[in-house]
């Protein structure tokens, strides 16, 4: 490993660009909002101009959503049923306005840090501007 490289990790940490990416802000700075409206990622962040253009999320967080939101609610519905035994409209009414609660929460959030750690990562061009 070669000094070059070891500069090249230690500026940008993964840690940090996915908490401030969690909180949907630019893994650049942290204060600059990385979304424009609900999950349109900003060219570049209006406090520190990075380019945040380069990002390639497409379809991960809407997957990374499903895979969480199914390994949470698949249990407890099982749980809530096999406990309770409530009328199956009820629990088909309660769990789908979870379901979609979590999932509208968890969206632009992953989204954030998927994005962020594409930065971290110096990955699909996010490394250019180094």
């Amino acid at each position: 490993m070669t000094d070059l490289t070891i500069e090249l990790e230690d500026d940008r940490p993964v840690s940090l660009a996915l908490r401030r990416g969690w909180r949907c802000r630019c893994p650049s700075c942290g204060s600059g909002p990385m979304l424009r409206g609900y999950l349109q990622v900003r060219d570049t962040c209006p406090v520190c101009s990075e380019e945040l253009h380069h990002h390639r999320a497409d379809d991960g967080p809407a997957y990374l959503t499903i895979l969480i939101v199914g390994h949470l609610m698949g249990p407890t519905i099982l749980w809530a049923f096999v406990t309770y035994r409530p009328d199956p409209w009820a629990l088909a009414s309660v769990f789908s306005v979870g379901t979609v609660a979590l999932s509208l929460f968890l969206l632009p959030r992953l989204k954030g840090a998927v994005v962020a750690m594409q930065w971290a990562r110096r990955m699909h061009g996010f490394g250019k501007s180094a």
